[in-house]
């Protein structure tokens, strides 16, 4: 199984990210996968956006739902640790395409209308794979996007 389809089964990221108290914050986001990179789309007044903001240093989880897994101790996930940008480019209408693609067009757009939402992009570092009991792999490869045996 490639990195690619783990990441796309799923529709939400879970996110770690560091206050400025210093305090971890766990919350989530829609997001897309493009290029071998995350993308999320989330509102300035959420506190992950605060964070984020502050400490670009970051933490997603993949993981699979508790109510299709074979073994809640041995769920599939992929965790990567990102260093985030605030995210302004020409490129971004493609990253908006892709999101009206994977989710209702109308509430993207509406959110996009809002100009209170931004987009982040996260640049996996170092992470790893748990595919079941005694599958689990480094992520690896020039593009961080290769499963490696530990």
């Amino acid at each position: 199984m490639q990195l690619t389809e783990l990441i796309n089964q799923h529709k939400s990221v879970n996110i770690g990210s560091i206050s400025t108290n210093g305090y971890p914050f766990g919350s989530y986001a829609p997001f897309v996968y493009i290029e071998h990179k995350i993308y999320i789309f989330i509102a300035s007044i959420a506190t992950h956006t605060k964070n984020l903001t502050s400490n670009p240093k970051s933490s997603l989880l993949f993981i699979e739902d508790e109510e299709s897994c074979n073994n809640v101790f041995a769920r599939k996930r992929v965790t990567m640790q990102c260093d985030c940008i605030k995210y302004l480019s020409q490129k971004s209408e493609q990253i908006m395409k892709a999101f009206r693609e994977k989710f209702d067009e109308n509430i993207i757009n509406m959110l996009d209308d809002t100009h209170d939402f931004s987009l982040f992009e996260f640049t996996p570092i170092y992470g790893e794979v748990t595919l079941g009991f005694g599958k689990s792999y480094l992520i690896g490869g020039e593009n961080m996007n290769e499963l490696v045996s530990r």
